[in-house]
């Protein structure tokens, strides 16, 4: 791991350790955002390092925009959901540039950040199917604990929409999930 690449990470953690929010006893930023390195490392041990940053910084300071500071509905999450994405971006772009990255890796990192190139980009995409496998992992079976059958089918559908087809057939692998559920990924 170079020294710019253990610079930001640790940066980002410092950061992502002032979260309030705690999850297993630890700021809930710090832990997920070791859990989305814990998964590229898995899923794309061989990835950039604009990669591997994007993946640690995909939700650094999360909790300075709180949710219930936009609109209701669909509009008001997508506007929260596009500043949230910002924030990280802006944040990231400053980490890396003050350890000294260039202007490209920098430019990778806040696009993958800003998921510009979903299915276009093998980078964004990469960085789209760790989300999706970390919330898979993590952060599935509490959501759908708390809400009906048909909103989590909705849920799984778009999250099997996110993913390359690589990844669909991965999950299929690696969770035991519904008939119901698989579907969504077979497709």
């Amino acid at each position: 791991m170079s020294a710019q690449l253990t610079q930001v990470l640790e940066a980002i953690d410092a950061a992502n350790a002032e979260d309030p929010n705690l999850e297993d006893g630890q700021p809930a930023a710090l832990l997920y955002g070791r859990r989305m390195t814990g998964e590229q490392a898995r899923l794309f041990p061989d990835a950039s390092e604009a990669l591997q940053i994007a993946a640690r910084g995909q939700h650094v300071e999360r909790w300075k925009l709180a949710r219930q500071d936009f609109p209701e509905g669909r509009a008001g999450y997508l506007a929260w959901r596009k500043a949230e994405a910002e924030h990280h971006a802006k944040l990231v772009t400053a980490l890396m540039q003050e350890a000294g990255y260039g202007a490209a890796d920098i430019d990778a990192a806040a696009k993958m950040l800003r998921k510009e190139g979903i299915k276009r980009d093998g980078q964004v995409q990469a960085l789209e199917d760790i989300i999706c496998f970390v919330f898979l992992k993590w952060y599935f079976a509490p959501f759908a604990a708390k809400h009906p059958a048909d909103k989590v089918q909705r849920i799984v559908e778009k999250t099997a929409r996110k993913m390359s087809a690589e990844a669909r057939a991965r999950v299929l692998q690696e969770f035991d999930l519904p008939e119901d559920l698989a579907s969504a990924f077979a497709a």
